[in-house]
């Protein structure tokens, strides 16, 4: 099991790389993380919503996502109450005190999705959630140590060096945890060292002798890796992408989920900002409005804060505007919430850029898709996936026809489209290459720069998956960490 001294040190991808690793090796393995607070999601294939970092993994080990790999999805509505989805389906929202009750109850279904993992991998990666350390939530924890204690788990604990004070997050996550705890941990990794590792080896040297473990690696931060983040966190340290020609503003809502979506851009070269002031529009080829999990409070919020005149504005230059999911919910001229998922306001006035009105139901749909669109001028087949409890109706030209979900045929108008705003259902949607090269195409035509390649996107994360598990086995004392897993030396 993977933990750390706290949230964005690294978790996630270290998971990754162990789980690339190991598939290099000839093993069966899987990823499993029993309880992850994110809003950045993924659909499988049979329809069930788990953490995108889970799905991410499973594309790491060679395997196809299950929901057992992630029983329960915390999907945060506001600042103390969260949806909770279980098994890949809505279970309930929950308060933060009624969800720490819960969790004794919640036990068994991380239990039985383990078991079943267990049953057909050979390996299992676990990832942690947070911190250990947290005191206060130790009580029926199903996170961390208390998902180790379950499944009889070594622990590495990682760190993350570039936010400093590594050496007192390690030693003081190990000195809060109980003696069986701290006699689980197997070894240190520090991660995202810039420098000199000569500089480094005094404190590495201190680490091992006060605590009487070993540090198992440091692992070199990796910007280039094009691997998706899954904390909001990650958007506040965004580095710049220098010089570019084409650049694209996502609006950070206060509650933007699944903003991987873009992630595909970093491969382009795009110079890509999130931003929260309308001042920042300025200079921009297109603007996107990412999905969220709270579309009234963040419509209410985008007004607010005065995007809507800015985004009037932008429009009137001839400046495009994309809506994905949320985002497309608020190009419409109203968002209703008759039984009050979201908000205790019955009705949110929109942009009014789309011809259209949503309503917040009270079931939420999660479909694996596949559809068809035209756009500036060219036919595209495009996969990706809806995850949303709004429907949305009105005088729309459709972005697209949904011809398959979860596996089955369909026939569905999907979005909406009207001069240069667009809005979609469909997570993903710029994953898919041939269309997110027609997309830049057109931005580039607007500026009267010439069309650029097609890049494969999946090719290009699979290289820096690659890439970033060599650096890891590079980095870390695999050999010990293979046989603390009881893989053996020779695995």
């Amino acid at each position: 099991m993977v933990q750390s001294t706290c949230s964005h040190a690294g978790k996630s991808v270290l998971t990754a790389a162990l789980l690339r690793i190991l598939r290099s090796r000839g093993f069966h393995a899987a990823p499993f993380k029993a309880q992850n607070m994110a809003l950045n999601s993924a659909v499988t294939r049979a329809g069930h919503e788990i953490g995108r970092a889970q799905a991410f993994q499973a594309e790491a080990a060679g395997i196809e996502a299950t929901s057992d790999m992630n029983p329960i999805l915390l999907k945060p509505t506001g600042d103390s109450v969260s949806q909770v989805i279980i098994h890949g389906k809505v279970f309930a929202s929950m308060s933060a005190r009624e969800y720490h009750s819960f969790k004794k109850e919640a036990k068994r279904f991380v239990a039985e999705s383990f078991e079943r993992l267990a049953n057909e991998y050979e390996v299992i990666v676990i990832e942690g959630a947070g911190s250990p350390a947290e005191v206060n939530l130790r009580d029926n924890d199903i996170a961390n140590m208390g998902v180790a204690e379950m499944c009889d788990a070594p622990v590495l604990l990682a760190g993350d060096i570039d936010r400093g004070g590594v050496f007192a997050h390690l030693i003081g996550t190990l000195d809060l945890l109980s003696p069986a705890e701290r006699e689980r941990v197997r070894g240190f990794i520090i991660n995202k060292f810039r420098g000199d590792i000569g500089l480094l080896k005094p404190g590495l040297e201190f680490l091992e002798t006060r605590t009487k473990k070993p540090v198992l690696g440091v692992v070199p931060y990796f910007k280039e890796m094009l691997l998706p983040d899954e904390d909001g966190v990650a958007l506040d340290s965004n580095e710049p992408a220098g010089v570019s020609a084409v650049t694209i503003a996502v609006i950070k809502l206060p509650r933007i989920s699944n903003f991987t979506d873009f992630d595909p851009f970093r491969a382009e070269g795009v110079d890509l900002r999130y931003i929260e002031s309308p001042s920042y529009i300025e200079g921009a080829d297109a603007v996107i409005i990412p999905g969220t999990k709270n579309t009234v409070s963040d419509l209410a919020w985008l007004k607010d804060r005065g995007f809507a005149d800015a985004l009037r504005s932008f429009r009137e230059r001839g400046g495009v505007i994309f809506g994905v999911c949320g985002g497309f919910q608020m190009l419409g001229r109203e968002v209703k919430d008759p039984f009050g998922v979201e908000s205790t306001k019955v009705t949110e006035a929109g942009l009014g850029f789309l011809d259209c009105v949503t309503t917040i139901l009270e079931h939420k749909k999660t479909f694996n898709v596949r559809a068809s669109l035209e756009f500036d001028g060219n036919s595209f087949d495009a996969a990706g996936y809806e995850i949303h409890m709004g429907e949305t109706t009105g005088r729309l030209t459709p972005f697209c026809r949904i011809s398959e979900r979860n596996g089955e045929g369909a026939e569905v108008l999907d979005g909406g489209v009207d001069g240069k705003v667009y809005g979609t259902y469909i997570h993903g949607i710029f994953d898919n290459d041939a269309f997110r090269r027609s997309f830049l195409d057109m931005l580039h035509g607007q500026k009267g720069l010439p069309a650029r390649a097609l890049t494969s996107f999946a090719a290009k994360r699979d290289e820096a998956l690659d890439a970033w598990a060599a650096l890891v086995e590079k980095s870390v004392k695999i050999d010990e960490i293979m046989k603390i897993m009881g893989l053996g030396l020779n695995a």
